[in-house]
């Protein structure tokens, strides 16, 4: 059996990577975006953390979360996420009907992969690399020609204070160098 382990620093800052089942790309539905946003919302509520930036594409979503001062389970919100958006589904929505038996062994459906990817952030010029990566994956997987072209992402609330720029809005992009963060995380 598998050992995997986690970092969990109190009051930490986490890069979080969910992925569908299979790469499923259920929030491509409208519908599912509203569940998604109403299981974020209810964990919230339930377990406090500011969420510092997000992005959410049709088959995998990223976040970058600051947990509270006493507090480092990450790994519980993700897990009350991902059952309360799969509560949320209709069942005839749901992607696959047939469940594998390790799955239904574990009590997953197959709405999300079984895991999680996680990060945790070390500074602030990591945090700023983490940000323009997120921001940027819409244009990275041709879903947009420009950031601010997607409509689930953060990047809306913080482009005033990202150094590089769209090229819809008539300036030269300057584009962010992410090999140095693939090679950092060992992507």
């Amino acid at each position: 059996m598998s050992n995997y382990r986690r970092v969990h620093c109190p009051g930490g800052t986490v890069f979080l990577t969910l992925v569908t089942h299979q790469r499923s790309p259920i929030f491509s539905d409208p519908e599912n975006m509203a569940r998604l946003r109403l299981a974020i919302a209810t964990v919230k509520s339930e377990r406090p953390f500011d969420i510092l930036g997000a992005v959410i594409l049709p088959d995998h979503l990223h976040f970058v979360w600051q947990l509270p001062p006493s507090d480092s389970n990450y790994s519980a919100r993700v897990g009350k996420i991902k059952a309360t958006f799969t509560k949320s589904l209709p069942s005839q929505s749901r992607p696959d009907t047939s469940i594998s038996r390790s799955r239904h062994s574990h009590r997953e459906s197959n709405v999300w992969q079984r895991r999680f990817w996680e990060h945790t952030v070390r500074n602030s010029a990591e945090l700023e690399r983490i940000l323009d990566y997120i921001h940027y994956n819409p244009v990275k997987h041709g879903l947009v020609a420009c950031p601010h072209q997607w409509p689930y992402s953060s990047f809306h609330r913080s482009k005033e204070q990202r150094t590089w720029a769209c090229v819809c809005e008539g300036r030269s992009p300057k584009l962010p160098n992410f090999h140095a963060l693939h090679k950092h995380l060992g992507e």
